[in-house]
């Protein structure tokens, strides 16, 4: 038996009259040492104690074989064998995941359960062998692929190297968009491999949307609840002390659920006067907020959408705009409830269908039998143009209950805060189109660009992206394939590179429409590869002449380049368009592998994957 099953007094410390005393077992430890390790059980609660317990064990399991010999004893004298713990591994892209596991760790320390928490990158697969309790957050990457964090456990589990788990309890979580065909396919596969190695759900796995707040916050009460017997230690509200030089996954004083109220310094537009594209910078003032960032990380922007555009959708279903609605425990007008708290822009497949069956719309009807049409509308289709399908009165409640709850947009930073200091810096695309006799607008893009004034107020946070990072050795050489807005992170990396007076070469790959009303940054670029910051850059525009010449082409031109920088240890980065750009890039270095590096198709695949894992391959892609 464990320590923390011996009785504790009445205020669930370890009474003195109980502290345990050490046995008299031929010892490595002198007797200072076993003096210290006595006052420190004695000081420690029950619940404490559980936790040292398991984080001994797990020291001693991480030793080598020779150093393990002399350490097992003294870890017997804390636990016998390794107290139950919850284990919660996240797999994420851009954060999402991350923050529901972190919210999970939180919530099980407050109820006094053993937890610990990995990122799936720092999660050894085998240890999964030695858990009581394993919980998986997973978010999904592209069209069904693991987070660029998860690629080696998700990988690990469908080895031949994979442990059988027999006696695992487990629990899935899966982040994902319901507009995509492999809807969070990475959670669905972690539970398929867990249980195919013999682990026993202990909770069934819940598939979240993009609205997920609401149903993955249940979904961890049901969670805690259930493991709880087997995993408190009896101690009521106890947070974890951690072993000092250990530290706890902090909370920012600024997140998601509390952003940042900022100002807009800047908004201008940096593509030409005839461009067919309206593509904004803008500056924000971070200051007196003591918000940090570093290169490749996210600003999360929590917007407001157009007021006209929430009047023409209630004229749409026959509502006069002050009909109350309840949103969280508030009485709201349904005007205020769609301009701030609810997604009126974008469709989605979920929309369509139960607005197909208030309607009656038989050419939504059709859509619905379809799946792959029925996504590919939603993708294409704002939400007042699907309720113009057929004229259907609704009440305000029918009308939210269509309606996803508003989530903030993510945007890749484009400043270096060696550069700007309490300033952040955004390359903002405006979602700009016409349909029939109207504009269509993006929400957020529309709210950054034109709804917000210079001077005016807007609600931000850092969304830390640990997927997409220079190298620590500012010796490393870096390629940078950024077409269109994907630029914003590498003029991040080039200041950032620039303040270190880092000393590795830098290329920039960029692409656009036409070189002169699309080239994001031309004089700032200009100036790098002048000074030699930049070493080389290479531009495609693909409508400067008559066959179209995209970034991909570009890598192929230089493949034996490329190919040396790749030999030399250089790091490769993408950022942009995630349909049809990162897979030609993609397909590009694929092939760059096999002509200069003389590999076969497959072994190409294999180096380009093999660098992903080593994170020498990263991408940021939407």
């Amino acid at each position: 038996m464990s320590l923390n099953k011996k009785e504790s007094s009445a205020n669930g410390e370890l009474s003195q009259a109980n502290t345990p005393e050490l046995p008299s077992i031929a010892s490595p430890l002198n007797d200072q040492q076993l003096g210290q390790l006595q006052q420190t059980v004695s000081s420690l609660s029950s619940q404490q104690l559980a936790w040292v317990s398991g984080y001994f064990w797990g020291l001693a399991q991480n030793q080598p074989a020779a150093a393990a010999a002399p350490i097992s004893q003294a870890a017997a004298v804390v636990a016998a064998k390794p107290a139950g713990k919850l284990t919660i591994i996240f797999a994420s892209q851009t954060g999402n995941a991350k923050g529901v596991a972190e919210e999970l760790e939180h919530e099980a320390k407050a109820q006094g359960i053993a937890v610990e928490l990995f990122d799936a990158s720092d999660y050894k697969g085998k240890n999964l062998a030695k858990e009581t309790h394993v919980i998986v957050v997973a978010s999904t990457n592209g069209e069904g692929e693991a987070p660029d964090n998860a690629i080696e456990l998700h990988e690990f589990l469908q080895s031949k190297k994979a442990p059988k788990l027999n006696n695992l309890k487990y629990g899935v979580i899966g982040l994902g968009d319901s507009s995509y065909e492999f809807f969070c396919q990475t959670g669905k596969d972690f539970d398929a491999y867990l249980a195919k190695l013999g682990a026993t759900p202990f909770i069934d796995r819940i598939d979240c949307d993009v609205d997920y707040e609401a149903p993955a916050k249940e979904w961890r009460a049901k969670a805690l609840d259930t493991v709880k017997d087997d995993l408190s230690s009896g101690a009521e509200a106890e947070v974890v002390q951690l072993p000092v030089g250990q530290a706890a996954t902090g909370h920012a004083q600024y997140n998601k659920q509390n952003p940042y109220t900022a100002t807009l310094l800047t908004s201008q537009k940096i593509t030409g006067r005839d461009s067919g594209k309206d593509v904004r910078h803008i500056e924000i003032d971070l200051d007196g907020s003591g918000i940090t960032y570093q290169p490749g990380d996210a600003l999360g922007v929590w917007y407001q959408n157009s007021s006209e555009l929430a009047n023409a959708i209630l004229a749409k279903v026959g509502l006069s705009g002050v009909e109350s609605v309840d949103v969280d425990g508030d009485s709201l007008s349904i005007h205020s409830a769609l301009v701030a708290k609810y997604e009126i822009t974008s469709a989605n497949p979920q929309l369509v269908t139960k607005f197909a069956e208030l309607s009656g719309s038989k050419k939504l009807q059709k859509l619905v039998e379809d799946k792959d049409k029925l996504r590919e509308y939603a993708g294409n289709t704002q939400v007042i143009d699907v309720l113009a399908e057929k004229k259907t009165k609704l009440s305000a409640q029918e009308l939210v209950g269509l309606l996803r709850r508003l989530t903030p947009r993510l945007y890749s930073i484009a400043s270096a805060q060696s550069e700007v200091e309490d300033e952040v810096h955004l390359t903002v695309g405006v979602v700009e189109y016409q349909q029939g006799e109207e504009l269509r607008f993006g929400g957020a893009s529309s709210y950054l660009s034109h709804r917000l004034e210079e001077g005016g107020e807007v609600k931000v946070f850092i969304e830390n992206n640990n997927n997409f990072k220079l190298p620590q050795d500012d010796n490393t050489p870096v390629i940078m394939i950024g077409p269109g807005t994907g630029i914003a992170p590498f003029r991040s990396f080039i200041q950032e590179r620039d303040n270190r007076e880092a000393e590795g070469k830098n290329w920039l790959f960029f692409g656009d429409r036409t070189f002169t009303q699309d080239f994001l940054y031309q004089v700032e670029w200009q100036k790098y590869l002048k000074s030699g910051l930049l070493t080389q850059l290479d531009v495609a525009f693909s409508r400067d002449q008559q066959e179209k010449v995209y970034v991909q082409h570009r890598i192929l031109e230089n493949g034996a380049q490329v190919w040396q920088w790749i030999e030399e240890g250089a790091y490769l980065y993408v950022c942009g368009d995630a349909t049809r750009m990162a897979k030609d890039v993609h397909e590009a270095l694929v092939s760059v592998a096999q002509e200069h590096g003389k590999l076969s198709k497959e072994q190409a695949e294999e180096f380009i994957n093999n660098l992903r894992k080593e994170k020498r391959y990263q991408r940021d892609v939407y």
